[in-house]
C-alpha cells in the first residue's frame, strides 16, 4: 500500500526511501491459478514506470503464444516509437530463444532451460533489465536441469537494482527462504475440474 506503514522497522541504517526501494526477489507459487498473470501484471505496471522488461518462459513452447506476449510486446513497440514506458523483450524455450543461433527444438529441454540460464545469469552479471519475469522456472529447479546452489548464489549476489519475479508450483525451499516476498496460490475450485477446457480471453 502506498500509504501503508510497515509492523516493524528494522534497525539497519538505511533511510525510509532507501529500505522502500531496495530490489526484490519475487516468487509466485503453489497450486492454484494465477501465478503467471501476476507476473505479468507486475511486468505492465513496471512498464509503466519506464522499467526495462525482460520475460523468459522456460517450459512452455516457443509455439505456443499467449495474449500477455502480445500486449507487452506492442508495449515495447510503443516505446521504441514514442519512448513511452519502457523497452521490453519476451523469449521462450526452443527457437524462442532469440540469441541463439541454432534452430531451437521441443526435445531436449534440459539443454534449452539450462542455456536459458545461461542467458539470464549473463544478463544479471551486465544489469541489463530493472524487471525480469522467469516464468515457470521453479520446474528447472525441481527437475535438476540447473543447479539449486548456483541459482540462489546468483540471484542472492546479484548487482545493482534489478527486480526478479519467479513463477511455478513447487518452489525450491533454498529459492523460497532467499525470496523478499513469497505467495502461495492455493487451488479451490477451476473449471477444468468439471471438464471444461482452457478458453480465449481466460487462459491466453
Amino acid at each position: 500500500m502506498p500509504q501503508g506503514e510497515p509492523l516493524i522497522v528494522p534497525d539497519d541504517g538505511l533511510t525510509t526511501k532507501q529500505r522502500r526501494n531496495r530490489p526484490l526477489l519475487m516468487v509466485n507459487t503453489g497450486d492454484g491459478k494465477g501465478k503467471s498473470t501476476s507476473a505479468f501484471g507486475l511486468a505492465l505496471r513496471g512498464w509503466n514506470q519506464g522499467w526495462d522488461i525482460g520475460v523468459f518462459q522456460f517450459v512452455k513452447s516457443a509455439k505456443w503464444r499467449i495474449g500477455e506476449q502480445t500486449v507487452l510486446e506492442r508495449l515495447g513497440e510503443l516505446h521504441a516509437q514514442t519512448g513511452e514506458g519502457g523497452p521490453v523483450e519476451w523469449h521462450k524455450m526452443g527457437s524462442g530463444w532469440s540469441w541463439s543461433r541454432k534452430q531451437g527444438t521441443d526435445t531436449d529441454h534440459a539443454a534449452e532451460a539450462a542455456e536459458g540460464w545461461g542467458e539470464v545469469k549473463r544478463r544479471l552479471a551486465d544489469e541489463r533489465h530493472t524487471l525480469y519475469v522467469l516464468d515457470e522456472f521453479t520446474y528447472l529447479m525441481e527437475r535438476g536441469w540447473v543447479d539449486a546452489d548456483d541459482v540462489v548464489e546468483t540471484l542472492r549476489d546479484r548487482p545493482g537494482h534489478q527486480h526478479v519475479m519467479i513463477t511455478g508450483r513447487r518452489a525450491h525451499p533454498a529459492l523460497r527462504e532467499i525470496a523478499d516476498l513469497v505467495t502461495e496460490m492455493q487451488h479451490e475450485k477451476h473449471p477444468f475440474d468439471r471438464g471444461q477446457k482452457g478458453q480465449r480471453g481466460i487462459e491466453w
